[in-house]
């Protein structure tokens, strides 16, 4: 016997409470027969208007993330995918690592991370290296979303910090702005665009971008959600959110 709905697979996701992107942005890219099942992470819509508020903002998911795991496990899922970004990106490539152990060890399945899936999404485009970067956070974030693509082999020419004033309010973010956002990191020699922040709203828009800059797009909640289909041997084509979900 197995779940009626999510005969293929059960996914467990786990995302800040402030979060109202995530949720929506994942069922829209979700195949018939798995299905999706989240547990937030609580956390208050404190303003963000400083490198210091930001740290504070991490330390409060920090403290609840773990107990948001063990609630989302009742449910029986098969895999873990995390909705939220700003931490898997935290203390390089090496912080990543431990962090997605840490998770394991806790929950008992396999984790799908965005900085894992961001990686694994710009490596199926050939030999990119040269690329721009779209985040919602302040300074002190968007250091260690640098240092963490620096450490995987990229360079990152351009960086453009939307320095969101809470973490709710990072998904007011507007496609307009988003799209200005990509314009600004885009230029010559870049060879790819990824967006981070899973409360930015950028699947769709990411896909259009791609189409018109005749390069890989790519909107960290398509990323991530695409590889959690992939490593689960799911290779379902889901067509409106760019090349990475339709063609690979």
């Amino acid at each position: 016997m197995v779940d009626s709905l999510g005969y293929r697979k059960k996914f467990a996701v786990i995302a800040p409470s402030t979060n109202t992107s995530v949720q929506p942005e994942f069922d829209d890219m979700r195949p018939v027969g798995v299905t999706n099942h989240f547990s937030r992470i609580t956390i208050p819509d404190n303003p963000v208007h400083s490198d210091a508020d930001f740290l504070a903002l991490i330390d409060n998911i920090r403290a609840s993330i773990m107990e948001s795991v063990d609630s989302v496990m009742t449910c029986g899922p098969d895999y873990l995918v995390m909705g939220m970004s700003a931490e898997t990106f935290w203390d390089g490539l090496d912080g990543s690592v431990k962090l997605q152990k840490r998770i394991e060890e806790r929950s008992g399945v396999k984790v799908a991370m965005g900085s894992d899936a961001c990686q694994a999404a710009l490596k199926m485009y050939g030999n990119v290296k040269r690329i721009g970067v779209v985040t919602p956070y302040m300074p002190v974030g968007d250091a260690q979303v640098q240092r963490f693509f620096t450490e995987c082999g990229y360079e990152v020419v351009n960086l453009k910090g939307l320095k969101c004033q809470s973490p709710m309010l990072i998904a007011h973010a507007s496609e307009k702005e988003l799209r200005d956002a990509i314009i600004e990191v885009d230029g010559e020699g870049i060879e790819a665009i990824v967006q981070v922040g899973t409360n930015l709203a950028m699947a769709r828009l990411a896909g259009i971008a791609e189409f018109w800059l005749d390069k890989p797009v790519i909107a960290i909640n398509t990323a991530t959600y695409w590889w959690a289909l992939r490593q689960n041997g799911i290779t379902d084509k889901v067509q409106g959110f760019g090349t990475l979900l339709s063609h690979h």
